[in-house]
């Protein structure tokens, strides 16, 4: 593309005077991707400022530079206030805007983000749609998968991935968008046809100053659903039963479509029952009404269901799919995922890392538990402090007994990690106990655990890894239960 047509979407900008004629191939925001005739915008980091390796984008091939300021190397600077809104705008004029021809769903919300993205995937392979999915876990592409490192790519990376899915023939892509993409300006550029809202609980005040900051991050999806109604179908799906979409309503120009369980809504679940193999309800929906019997459990997972019926309804997908593929998923990666090994007593693996997922996931085990609880779990490092010992009154609430241990410390003390998660429990709480090291940690409960118990490993759920430091190790929550469940001994 030449250098004049990808810079015309920017309104005002300094630089050479006329613009050079220059192909451009490529962008790219990390020097070392670059090749010749790419386009290199400066961004700044956390920890490192892309102006400080325009050079060496040059020296391996950059023919032009965006930056937020002059800088004296030997090609053609561009200079922008702000790289990280320039870059969403450059991005999706260079890949010609993929997603206003690709339908996009986006999920936002605490917890439930994968889960729903994942049946929204199931509902519409059943409609016979080909998906694009992006998301905490991966992302997918069709049948082809791809490791990721964000919640939400940047706006560079998600721009790319929408025009390979459009070149790739993809009918509709599902993505969920955190809270940070949302307040950074990840998904400018990104034509969203529904936007999703799941739930709002304390996380990430490591980054939001407060709660009310939080919450204002997430109204931007449905504030940028946009005003106009030129014959786009654009809508905001709300759970009824959260206080937070009161304000979600008022921030979205479009048609609302609500769901939920104990206040009015369009799409309600009805006679829920819950088991510890199946979830059972009747799903009501403004075109009819369905019974449902699927393999995800809790009531948590009732929420994600109806979430993502919701959404597949306002795209125009028939109840009967939808049924189809709420009893037909087996379940999520890491998401309250059984690890069976032969044990008499049951193991299971869950994402959950925040105060209100843990209090789900726990109560949930307490509705089927025949015997005792016992909770695996930690806190991460470098992450919102204030949780900690939200998460250890949670855990010795609804367990039997807790293990504390290492999450991902990343640059902080493990043991000073732990000390924050204990110092809110009581004298009186003595149902719980240390042990820092996690792979210990979780033989220890294994091997205490006695017939028709329940262990809980909760905070990693399907991540493969844990950072200590600035290390990385290979470690899987439901790898190492395996290996303790072999080598204990009865």
């Amino acid at each position: 593309m030449k250098l004049t047509e990808v810079l015309s979407c920017l309104p005002f900008y300094d630089g050479p005077t006329p613009v050079p004629q220059i192909d451009i191939q490529s962008i790219e925001v990390d020097h070392r991707n670059i090749v010749e005739g790419d386009m290199f915008v400066c961004i700044k980091g956390h920890t490192v400022d892309g102006h400080d390796f325009a050079k060496k984008a040059i020296d391996r091939g950059a023919r032009v530079i965006i930056a937020e300021k002059e800088l004296d190397v030997p090609a053609p600077v561009f200079t922008v206030p702000d790289t990280s809104r320039a870059l969403a705008m450059l991005a999706s004029t260079f890949y010609h805007h993929p997603t206003n021809e690709l339908p996009l769903i986006g999920v936002t919300g605490t917890n439930g983000k994968t889960t729903v993205t994942y049946v929204l995937e199931k509902i519409f392979n059943e409609y016979g749609r080909k998906t694009g999915l992006i998301g905490t876990i991966q992302m997918k592409i069709g049948e082809q998968s791809y490791p990721i490192h964000n919640t939400t790519p940047n706006a560079l990376v998600l721009q790319q991935s929408f025009k390979e899915m459009n070149d790739k023939n993809i009918d509709q892509a599902i993505m969920e968008v955190s809270s940070h993409a949302l307040d950074q300006g990840r998904v400018f550029g990104c034509n969203f046809d529904v936007a999703v809202f799941t739930n709002l609980s304390q996380d990430h005040l490591d980054y939001h100053k407060d709660m009310d900051d939080y919450l204002r991050a997430k109204s931007l999806l449905f504030s940028q659903l946009g005003n106009s109604y030129n014959g786009e179908k654009k809508f905001a799906v709300l759970n009824a039963d959260e206080e937070a979409s009161a304000l979600l309503k008022r921030s979205t120009a479009q048609h609302v479509l609500t769901y939920g369980c104990n206040h009015p809504a369009d799409v309600i679940a009805k006679d829920i029952q819950l088991e510890i193999t199946k979830t059972t309800f009747t799903l009501q929906t403004p075109e009819e009404t369905v019974e449902i019997q699927s393999n995800l459990i809790g009531m948590f997972n009732v929420y994600n269901m109806l979430a993502a019926s919701a959404a597949a309804l306002a795209l125009d997908v028939p109840v009967s799919i939808i049924q189809k593929a709420l009893e037909s998923i087996k379940g999520v990666n890491g998401r309250f995922e059984p690890v069976n090994a032969g044990q008499s007593f049951a193991v299971v693996v869950d994402y959950a890392h925040t105060p209100d997922s843990l209090e789900n996931v726990l109560q949930t085990i307490n509705e089927f538990s025949k015997r005792n609880v016992y909770v695996v779990v930690g806190c991460g490092g470098d992450r919102d402090r204030t949780k900690r010992p939200l998460m250890a009154q949670i855990a010795v609430k609804y367990a039997d007994r807790a293990v504390f241990t290492s999450d991902n410390p990343r640059t902080e003390d493990p043991e000073a990690i732990l000390d924050d998660m204990v110092r809110g429990l009581s004298r009186n709480e003595t149902n719980y106990e240390v042990i820092t090291d996690r792979k210990r940690a979780i033989h220890h409960a294994v091997n205490i655990a006695k017939r028709d118990d329940v262990i809980l490993i909760a905070g990693k759920g399907h991540e493969t890894y844990q950072q200590i430091g600035d290390v990385t190790y290979d470690f899987d929550d439901r790898e190492v239960a395996r290996e303790a469940i072999f080598s204990r001994e009865e």
